[in-house]
């Protein structure tokens, strides 16, 4: 019998994927379909999926999901761990969904310390929509909508989501990750399974920011794009554990 060394995990469907040649959700959702299902709550998790690249990630999930309108995710994650305190509940977004739209709902359900993860996908644009300027866009990037690149004086600074929710108390666990090398990627998983294992602890909200790449809106191939994450993307938006507070 011939041995299978890769397979998929019990967490994903066997279904190809609609993103783009070298996006990172594809690793993304691997590594979050991975750790629940060795955590063992495969059968208890539910994913809140808001408008952007993810949109159809319920597809490709094999568990529950709930589709929520651009930017409200965190509202319904809310309501669902509420309703159900014993479900493994997390909202998988991107910059342009959480950081714009999404703003006060990230921040405020951050604020009340719900006990949910978000797993926040940052690609520094609008992925979905046409590649238009997002909240993370970096200083002088160009995008459909700063064809002279961004501003600081128009547009305000990079928003660094992490630091700012790490301000707030009900904030427990926050890390910044990438993934597009393996050792990125064995520190991902890492931080994706401790804020996971938190809540299942019963702590407050945990995230895990994940930088990766958007080659189509970037102009990029693949393999320039893997190398902006590290040689200009984490200049910006440092790796690391941002914040974590164990609960009293």
């Amino acid at each position: 019998m011939e041995e299978k060394i890769f397979a998929i995990t019990e967490g994903l469907l066997d279904t190809p994927t609609h993103y783009c040649p070298g996006c990172h959700h594809g690793i993304v959702h691997r590594l979050v379909a991975e750790v629940i299902t060795e955590l063992g709550v495969l059968d208890k998790a539910i994913l809140v999926e808001p408008v952007g690249c993810s949109v159809n990630a319920h597809q490709y999930f094999n568990m529950d999901a709930v589709q929520a309108a651009h930017g409200r995710a965190p509202a319904i994650a809310s309501a669902v761990k509420r309703v159900h305190p014993d479900a493994v509940v997390f909202t998988y977004q991107g910059d342009g969904d959480l950081a714009a739209i999404g703003c006060a709902e990230i921040v405020h359900a951050a604020l009340r310390g719900e006990k949910f993860t978000t797993i926040f996908v940052n690609n520094i644009i609008y992925g979905m929509t046409g590649g238009q300027m997002a909240p993370t866009t970096l200083e002088g990037q160009t995008t459909a909508t700063s064809p002279f690149g961004r501003k600081v004086e128009e547009a305000g600074s990079p928003m660094r989501v992490s630091e700012m929710l790490a301000t707030l108390d009900g904030a427990k666990y926050l890390a910044r990750v990438a993934v597009n090398t393996p050792a990125h990627l064995t520190k991902a998983k890492a931080a994706i399974k401790e804020a996971f294992t938190r809540q299942l602890r019963g702590d407050g909200f945990t995230m895990v920011e994940v930088l990766a790449t958007c080659p189509t809106n970037w102009g990029m191939t693949p393999v320039k794009a893997n190398a902006f994450v590290d040689e200009t993307m984490t200049q910006v938006f440092p790796l690391g554990i941002i914040k974590d507070k164990e609960n009293c």
